[in-house]
């Protein structure tokens, strides 16, 4: 897969790669590669995440590389379409994240709401950084992001979304 992925896609999925190293070590923990694969618009379970971790991690040091996850990334997974809701997200999200430090903070949400027209109460607010901030951080990173965009477009299709 990896000498049939074009340039530009392999150039894509290493910045996709280098977002969701969240320690910036060159290798993704089964977490790290949970938040990437949901970004893309997949939603494996937790059993699947194992299996496919194990599976990727090719020389058994229990974490993903970049060769690895482009060895392992199957034709449909990145097709053209999910490249684009991706670039499409997050020049959303950098709309937000207005310093660019790769989360939104809580003044941040209220600016960006405040310019689009929708003035936050602090309740209001308050509500939105606990449904979109899962690991408590205080912030809305990425992958959060793209998580409650998904669920907003799925709701507004009528689809359940299951919780992370």
């Amino acid at each position: 897969m990896s000498k049939l992925m074009a340039v530009d896609q392999r150039n894509q999925l290493r910045d996709i790669f280098n977002r969701f190293d969240m320690d910036s070590d060159g290798s993704l923990t089964h977490l790290e590669l949970a938040a990437l694969l949901r970004s893309l618009g997949l939603e494996p379970s937790g059993d699947q995440i194992y299996m496919l971790f194990n599976k990727m991690d090719s020389n058994g040091n229990g974490a993903v590389e970049f060769d690895e996850l482009v060895n392992a990334m199957s034709p449909n997974m990145m097709t053209e379409q999910n490249v684009i809701n991706q670039k499409l997200l997050l020049k959303v999200f950098h709309l937000f994240d207005r310093d660019g430090n790769g989360f939104i903070t809580p003044s941040e949400l209220t600016h960006a709401m405040a310019k689009m027209g929708q003035p936050l109460t602090y309740r209001e607010l308050t509500e939105m950084i606990e449904e979109a901030d899962t690991d408590g951080d205080g912030v809305i990173s990425f992958s959060e992001f793209a998580r409650v965009m998904a669920k907003s477009a799925a709701e507004s299709f009528g689809s359940p979304v299951p919780s992370p």
